[in-house]
Parts: structure tokens; C-alpha cells; sequence
């Protein structure tokens, strides 16, 4: 057996959180506690001295959509555009350097800009140049600016769903024109791209990532060819398609390999797009966004799933799609029994609007959500794009994490890379720093939620994963981090003593204006993903 100590750390652990010592024989934690009965006890071990730095568990991203953030990270990012004007140099510039092929860009948000519009067609074909195929996702991949050249390869993008002549495509029409432009891409550079958002995620010290895969997102080939991916970030997948019987749920693994038919199984688009299913039309259009499965649709899909032993779950953002979602699952819980449900550990994407009834209803049925704090730092608060799409009422409703978590619901920290960056201290920072009083949660719940709420979100249950206490897999992160705190949250009672007497781990600190720690080491497993 090989074993590993390491000394000199500062090791948040719950079973020794005064430890500066810790063992690693053959990928599994063995020991922590002090450095001098550290080396008595493992004489022969391997000596790496961390110099003092904080050493905690690795991070797992519950959602992300890895060759498409790695398109971003290697291609046209236009997420730093704080203009219209600049979206179009940036396109400009990235045509005149990459003269060859369809240009593919996404990140832009209007609602960040002075204009207040996204792109015109006419604008994208000025700036790509004559004839040229551009595709240029909004920042919440629910909607697209396609060139003239890119719609007139597919023809029948103008007679469906969500096709309006001057406007961004969204729904049916957004996957068309989206399934066209990646169909052009070649081998090599997908796996370039999948190789760039990976080593991203481990050098953020993330050792797994959450897949969320779908038809209508980058298709079977896409999904079969990142499974076969070698790399060191463990990949769970998850492939967004709704079943009729648990045959078909069964089968559809089978075929895919994945893990889940849960992640992005559209209920609704998004508020940035006006696709969100809303019970009441928006304060900024006239619309009440698109419902894409209702709830008898819901309803087959969670029984099939439950049935076969399969993890189920949906993309879900308005009220009026979250009012399907619970509707679905009361019929399948009536029917099957809160027991069979909450075994399955079945989960929601996004869960951004619901109320104190769907909140219990949910818990009790262990329903897992898979959340992104990332999306209330950019588009809550009063002046932000939720209050423009909702008024500011509803806005202020927005990701409840706090009554969630009171509640008894398992939350999971994500991202959703590329819609906001695979950055999990950020993300953490996000959930403590709420835009609304009240609806934040505690530095130590929110870290959990990114590390042992994230395992479980991917149906790893034994208590150890995401830890660092003897038995644990040996998955951890070493960061350069100043001090330590014990914070309790801003606007709620705590669960535990803030007082270091009471030997509750620290973490660094997450007020809005702290830096965020430096990854120096990802290890997975014991194997080591990253090395700054």
C-alpha cells in the first residue's frame, strides 16, 4: 500500500477540525489529526507539506454543459460584452482572425447593455462578413442571434416554434439552427473544447462534473463521445428525454450510458428569454412563457423512472412550470407511495420560483435541487434582470435557499457553465450574499451544498463523499487561502456556536468584497487532476 501524509495544512474536516495532519493510503482518507502522532503512526508515508494551506474537500458541479463551456473557453466568449457595439467588434474581430468556418459565440445578455437589445440579424451578417454562418447563443442558451447564412441552411427554422422574423430564434427553432452549426464541428475540436472546460473545472478544484445532456441541447454524439473522454474529472451524465414506461427509461440507458434521465429536461425555457412558464405573463412582454411538458407528461416520466430505478428530474424556472413539476409528483407519490419516490432521490435544475406549499411538498418527497446562486449575483437585486422581467415583487421571491434548506431540502451548488462560470467558491459566495434579506444561507451550508449535497444530487449517499473523515474517498483541494472564519448567515438564527470553542471547521471568509482561495492542488481519488 502507498500512503500519503500531508502536514502542515489547515484541514477542514468535521470528525478532526483541529487537524493539520492528514493520510491517504491507496485514494482513501485513513487518518487526520496533529502532525507528530501523524508521523508515528505512518513512519514509511510519503511527506507532501502543504506550508499552511487549507485543504477541503473537492468541489462536484452538479450542472454543466462541458463541450459547450469549452467552445466558450477556447472560442468567441462575448459574456464580457457591456455593450451592443462591443458584442459586435468582438464578433468582428473573431471573424477577421478565423476566416474559415461558422463562427460560434455565445455569453451576450442585453439586458447588461445601454442599447437594452440584442443583435439584429442584419447587424450579425455586417459583422461576420458576406455569406458567413454565425451562431450566438444568449447568456442562458434559451435564445439565439443566427445569420442570414446560417437560417437559410435550415429552411424550416422559419416555420417553427419560436422563429419570429427580427428577433432572436428561441425553442424549437433555437434547436434547429443549434443542432446545425455543432453538426460542423469536427472531432478534434470538440475534444479540444472538452479538454479546456475539464482542466477549467479541476483547476477550480472540482474533481466531477454533472453532465446535463439532452436532443435538444448537443445530442447522442456529443454525449457518447465525452463519456468516452479520458480525463480526470469523474463525468456523470445525465440526458434530458422524457419516457412513457419503465421499459423505455431502461432502455434508454442502456443505449447512452447515462446515469440519470433527469438534468435538462425542458419544463420551460428561461426569464432572460421570455420562455420560463410563468402563471402570470411577465411585467416586460406580453407573454407568459412556453411549457414545453405538463403534468401528465411529468407525471409518466417520474413513474417510469421510479418504476425502473432511475433518477429522474427536470429543467425547471417559472411558477407556472413548477406548478406542473409538483403536480406530476403528487400523482406518482399518490400512486407509488412517498417511500418508493424519495428512494430514487429524483431532482429539479434551477427550482427558482416556488412557494412555502411546494417547498414542504417537495422535501417530504426527498426531491433534490439542483441550484445556481451564480444566476441571483447577475440578474437579482432591484435593478437586476428578474425585477425587469417580473417587477420587483416576484423578483424578490426568487431562489428561497434559505426556506429550502429549512425545509429539509438537499440543495446542490452548480454552476450551469457556460450560462455563469464553473467557479464554486464563487458560487458558495452567491448563495451566503443573497440579493434578498432573508433568502441567503450560511458559509457552511453553502459549501456543503457544493460538495456533499453535490455527490448526493448524483446519488453517491454513504455519508463519506464530499468529506474529509477517515473512510472518505481522498478527493480534496489545497488552496491558498489567509484566514480562516466561522461565519453564521447574515439574516438567519444558526444551527451551530460561531464561538472557536465550540470546534466547528472555519472556511475563508465570503463577504462580497474577500478574495476567493487559489487552487494549488486537485486531487481525486488520490490521483492528482491539477498542480498550479
Amino acid at each position: 500500500m502507498s500512503t500519503q501524509l500531508l502536514l502542515g495544512g489547515r484541514i477542514y474536516s468535521s470528525s478532526a477540525p483541529d487537524a493539520t495532519a492528514m493520510a491517504v493510503t491507496d485514494g482513501m482518507v485513513v487518518w487526520l489529526g496533529a502532525e507528530k502522532p501523524g508521523r508515528a503512526l505512518h513512519p514509511d508515508a510519503e511527506i507532501i507539506d502543504v506550508d499552511g494551506a487549507f485543504v477541503a474537500p473537492a468541489f462536484v458541479d452538479p450542472h454543466v454543459h462541458v463541450t459547450a463551456l469549452g467552445l466558450q473557453l477556447t472560442g468567441l466568449d462575448l459574456s464580457g460584452a457591456g455593450s451592443l457595439g462591443a458584442c459586435l467588434d468582438l464578433v468582428r474581430a473573431y471573424a477577421a482572425a478565423h476566416p474559415l468556418g461558422a463562427i460560434l459565440g455565445d455569453g451576450w445578455d442585453e439586458t447588461r447593455w445601454p442599447e437594452g437589445r440584442p443583435p439584429t440579424v442584419e447587424e450579425i451578417d455586417a459583422a461576420a462578413g458576406p455569406g458567413r454562418q454565425a451562431y450566438l447563443a444568449r447568456v442562458d442558451a434559451h435564445s439565439a442571434v443566427a445569420s442570414t447564412a446560417l437560417l437559410d441552411a435550415v429552411p424550416e427554422v422559419r416555420s417553427a416554434l419560436g422563429f419570429t422574423r427580427g428577433e432572436p430564434v428561441r425553442a424549437a427553432a433555437h434547436h434547429l439552427v443549434r443542432a446545425t452549426v455543432l453538426a460542423g464541428l469536427d472531432r478534434t475540436r470538440r475534444d479540444d473544447a472538452r479538454r479546456a472546460a475539464l482542466d477549467a473545472a479541476a483547476a477550480h478544484g472540482v474533481a466531477a462534473v454533472h453532465e446535463c445532456a439532452g436532443p435538444e441541447i448537443a445530442g447522442r454524439t456529443d454525449l457518447r463521445e465525452l463519456l468516452e473522454f479520458e480525463h480526470g474529472v469523474e463525468v456523470r451524465a445525465y440526458w434530458g428525454e422524457a419516457v412513457r414506461t419503465a421499459e423505455q427509461a431502461r432502455e434508454l440507458i442502456a443505449d447512452l450510458g447515462a446515469h440519470g434521465l433527469a438534468g435538462d429536461l425542458f419544463v420551460d425555457g428561461s426569464l432572460g428569454s421570455h420562455t420560463a412558464w410563468l402563471r402570470e405573463p411577465y411585467a416586460d412582454h406580453a407573454t407568459s412563457g412556453l411549457g414545453y411538458l405538463d403534468a401528465d407528461a411529468i407525471e409518466a416520466h417520474v413513474r417510469a423512472c421510479t418504476e425502473a430505478g432511475i433518477q429522474a428530474g427536470f429543467h425547471v424556472i417559472g411558477d407556472g412550470a413548477m406548478a406542473a413539476v409538483v403536480a406530476g409528483f403528487e400523482r406518482v407519490v399518490d400512486a407509488l407511495g412517498g417511500p418508493a419516490v424519495a428512494a430514487r432521490g429524483h431532482r429539479l435544475e434551477h427550482t427558482e420560483m416556488l412557494d412555502a406549499e411546494q417547498i414542504a411538498k417537495l422535501a417530504a418527497w426527498g426531491v433534490i435541487a439542483s441550484v445556481q446562486p451564480g444566476f441571483d449575483a447577475a440578474w437579482g437585486g432591484e435593478a437586476g434582470m428578474y425585477a425587469a422581467r417580473l417587477g420587483a415583487e416576484r423578483a424578490a421571491a426568487m431562489n428561497p435557499f434559505a426556506a429550502m434548506a429549512a425545509a429539509g431540502i438537499a440543495l446542490a451548488i452548480g454552476s450551469d457553465a457556460p450560462v455563469t462560470a464553473l467557479n464554486p467558491w464563487a458560487a458558495v459566495r452567491a448563495a451566503v450574499n443573497h440579493r434578498t434579506a432573508g433568502n441567503g444561507i450560511s458559509p457552511r451550508a453553502a459549501f456543503s451544498a457544493a460538495t456533499r449535497g453535490a455527490w448526493r444530487a448524483g446519488g453517491v449517499r454513504d455519508g463519506l463523499a464530499g468529506t474529509l473523515v477517515p473512510g472518505a474517498p481522498a478527493s480534496y483541494a489545497i488552496w491558498e487561502a489567509d484566514e480562516l472564519v466561522v461565519a453564521a448567515a447574515a439574516d438567519s438564527v444558526q444551527r451551530w456556536s460561531t464561538d472557536p470553542r465550540s470546534r466547528v471547521p472555519g472556511l475563508p471568509p465570503l463577504d462580497a468584497d474577500a478574495p476567493l482561495p487559489r487552487c494549488l492542488r486537485t486531487v481525486h481519488r488520490g490521483v492528482t487532476i491539477h498542480e498550479a
